[in-house]
Formats: structure tokens, C-alpha cells, sequence
């Protein structure tokens, strides 16, 4: 299957904003493509009050290992409890299971997290993206330009693109 490569919406950023990357512990990663990510910050040291907003990117082996560090299920599961907006994709949504806070809300998500999410209380779509107040929800990478426009349609107000995508 031949797909283009589509660029996801773009909102202006305030001057005042940045973005913070937490991993378990402060190290330089590198991925399967080669990108190097440097990440100063560790999840111990990650306070629900100091974040607008969480973005929990997705794949599969980091999730997995994610929801086996207490501290990085721990920040998560505090900045869900501080009502502080959550965008999670794919797999990462184990993260939240395993902090115990997907009790009531519509999601979507990778057809291999369903049971899990349905047994944490949680109501389950296969849809794109859910937004359903807090997390926001996609089920995998061919939902990345609507998940990115129902992004930058809950912080601006701005529709993006269609979520129909």
C-alpha cells in the first residue's frame, strides 16, 4: 500500500509555551530509525502541577516497559487525576490502565488493548479518535492527521482538519 506522507496540522505556539520529554531515567535513546532524543528529565522528578497537558505517544515495546516503572505510572496517573488534558496513542494507553484511571471514559485504541480497557471500566470504540473530555484517544498510525487535528482543536478551539480521515 502506497500512502502519502501527510503533515499534521499546526497551531500557533505561545511564546510561553514548552515541551518537556520524561523518560524512566535521564538517558539519550536511540530508535529503531535512528533518532536520538535527549531527555534530561526522569519520571520521579515530574509533578502533575508543573504540566498543561501529556502527550503519551504509542508503539509497543516502550508501552510495555513503561507500565512496569511505579514511577512513570505513578506521574501519569497523577497528571490524569489533576484533570490535566492527556493525549495517548495506540499502546500507550496500558500507561493508564495500569495507573487505574480509564474507569468511565470512551476510548479507542489498538485492537490488542480493547479487552484490557474494557475490563478497567472503560467504554470502547473503533473509531479514529474519541475525544471524550480527557484522554484523547487514536488506535494507531494510520489516525495520526485526525488525532492531530482533534489536538489542536481541544487547546486552541481551532478546528484542524477532518477527524473523518
Amino acid at each position: 500500500m502506497n500512502r502519502a506522507r501527510q503533515s499534521p496540522p499546526r497551531a500557533p505556539r505561545p511564546t510561553s509555551s514548552r515541551s518537556d520529554t520524561a523518560r524512566s531515567r535521564p538517558r539519550t535513546v536511540t530508535s529503531t530509525r535512528a533518532a536520538h532524543s535527549a531527555s534530561p528529565k526522569s519520571c520521579p522528578r515530574v509533578a502533575a502541577d508543573n504540566y498543561d497537558a501529556l502527550l503519551l505517544p504509542g508503539g509497543t515495546m516502550n508501552p510495555d516497559n513503561l507500565r512496569q516503572d511505579p514511577a512513570a505510572v505513578r506521574s501519569a496517573g497523577d497528571i490524569v487525576r489533576a484533570g490535566t488534558p492527556v493525549r495517548v496513542t495506540c499502546h500507550r494507553l496500558w500507561t493508564l490502565v495500569q495507573a487505574d484511571v480509564v474507569r468511565g471514559p470512551t476510548l479507542t485504541s489498538f485492537p490488542s488493548l480493547r479487552t484490557d480497557l474494557s475490563h478497567t471500566g472503560a467504554a470502547v470504540v473503533d473509531e479514529a479518535v474519541v475525544v471524550d473530555n480527557s484522554p484523547v484517544s487514536r488506535r494507531n498510525p494510520a489516525d495520526l492527521p485526525a488525532f492531530c487535528a482533534a489536538i489542536v482543536e481541544t487547546f486552541t478551539g481551532t478546528p484542524g482538519s477532518s477527524r473523518d480521515q
